[in-house]
């Protein structure tokens, strides 16, 4: 199973994102602000750990999901441009 680098960013109002690190999450952060700011960083090997692990980073609730995918590991192809472009 892929664990792949996930990034908390909040914006210059406070709101926070999370999007991957590296190429997968370009898009994402191109909607932060110029002020944004990295806040930290999470390890997680599928979408339903990723956002576990954010919203006990944010205090909130835990994280449900009624989608089968959400629970599906990363793909191994995933990791590998995660890793050729750090």
């Amino acid at each position: 199973m892929a664990t792949l680098k996930h990034e908390v960013w909040r914006d210059s109002d406070g709101l926070p994102m999370c999007c991957l690190a590296g190429p997968d999450g370009d898009n994402a952060r191109r909607l932060l602000g110029e002020n944004a700011s990295l806040v930290s960083t999470i390890e997680a090997g599928s979408h339903f750990e990723a956002m576990t692990k954010y919203n006990e980073f944010l205090g909130r609730e835990p994280y449900t999901s009624t989608q089968a995918s959400d629970h599906a590991p990363y793909p191994d192809e995933w990791l590998q441009r995660q890793r050729e472009n750090r």
